[in-house]
């Protein structure tokens, strides 16, 4: 279901998860299926470049950093310990292309990345503006949609998927 380097992951996860809060998500069923949700966006991500803003505990940034070493993904978490967690699991991962900064996004210094991604962070539609400053042109900005659809701004695309037996969407927005 999983690659092992993304199971390493979540053990990680989850042994932090017990001393501090990273997720509701305690157990490694719940975090694997979180790993899972993320997957869903690999197929959208284009470019050498991804800023993930929000990122939690790395929640979709490190698993995208494990599943597609090629490309270089910047974190954005300002709480210190969830950003204390990322650089945990960067090292002990041997994420080379993985880097996370203990601060939010600033839509002035941080552009020109090819794929921007939030996950729960934003309102949809906040975060796909918020986003747009943040790519390249021709960039795409990636965001996920749960049970409720919502109204996407020309540009945007919606890509259904299952998981967990309900229906939810990455939100594809060309920049």
């Amino acid at each position: 279901m999983i690659s092992p380097e993304h199971r390493r992951f979540v053990e990680l996860f989850v042994r932090w998860n017990e001393r501090i809060n990273l997720s509701a998500a305690r157990s490694v069923e719940d975090v694997t299926l979180q790993v899972v949700d993320c997957l869903a966006l690999l197929p959208y991500v284009v470019g050498p470049r991804l800023v993930d803003v929000g990122s939690g505990g790395g929640l979709p940034g490190l698993v995208l950093a494990i599943a597609r070493p090629e490309i270089q993904v910047v974190s954005l978490e300002p709480v210190n310990k969830k950003a204390a967690f990322q650089s945990s699991a960067i090292r002990e991962l041997g994420l080379r292309n993985a880097l996370v900064h203990p601060r939010r996004v600033d839509p002035v210094a941080d552009t020109g990345f090819d794929t921007a991604v939030s996950r729960a962070t934003f309102e949809l539609a906040e975060w796909l503006e918020l986003g747009r400053r943040l790519v390249r042109p021709g960039g795409v900005v990636l965001g996920m949609e749960g049970r409720e659809q919502v109204a996407l701004p020309a540009g945007a695309t919606r890509h259904p998927y299952e998981h967990q037996d309900r229906t939810r969407a990455v939100i594809r927005y060309q920049a």
